[in-house]
């Protein structure tokens, strides 16, 4: 299939991405534009994991404040550059990620931060739901494997399906932005307050 000037600029338009990328997925997924996008997102993570080892010590600290006062929300967003930090798509990116936290409400970045004693008492919970709805044991340990995965997806920030996009995960919007403004980008912390949590406990 003929891969035409027109195609590349729509799929440009849609990703950020080089002229020449946009062509080279293009070619790579046969002129299809859904697979095409794809194809660069995957190249954006492939280029994301080679940066992730450079220090972001630049960035922002976003809040952001939703339902006339009701939750608030924190985040510390880090880059390498003062330039990147200054930029109207890091900030947006910045943006983006305090609504998710105050829609969704994690209690982690990554899980990699959930305590052991936390996911203990999650496959435990797991696991006894799984035996008194009668599933032998051989079912029940992939059942729990399953029920903590879907645990993982809730509290962990990177894991959850973005508010705008829900084929999307936070940590591949992350990454695109890696991709497109060429800097290690990390969410460093959060704090989420909603009005009255925590009152009669």
């Amino acid at each position: 299939m003929e891969i035409t000037t027109e195609m590349i600029k729509e799929l440009r338009a849609a990703t950020n991405a080089g002229f020449l990328d946009c062509r080279k997925a293009l070619t790579e997924a046969g002129g299809d534009f859904q697979k095409a996008v794809d194809w660069l997102r995957e190249k954006g993570m492939s280029a994301a994991a080679k940066r992730a080892d450079r220090v972001a010590s630049q960035g922002v600290v976003e809040l952001y404040s939703h339902g006339n006062g009701r939750v608030g929300v924190m985040v510390e967003v880090n880059c390498e550059t003062d330039f990147v930090a200054r930029a109207e798509a890091f900030r947006t990116f910045a943006h983006e990620v305090a609504l998710q936290i105050a829609a969704s409400g994690p209690q982690y970045v990554s899980e990699d931060q959930i305590p052991a004693d936390v996911m203990a008492h999650e496959a435990e919970i797991a696991r006894k739901r799984a035996i008194e709805e009668g599933k032998p044991e051989a079912v029940a340990a992939k059942i729990v494997e399953g029920r903590l995965n879907k645990f993982k997806d809730e509290v962990c920030l990177l894991r959850q399906a973005y508010i705008r996009d829900e084929n999307t995960t936070v940590e591949q919007l992350l990454h695109q932005n890696v991709a497109s403004l060429g800097e290690s980008i990390v969410i460093r912390r959060f704090q989420r307050w909603e009005l009255g949590e925590g009152l009669g406990e």
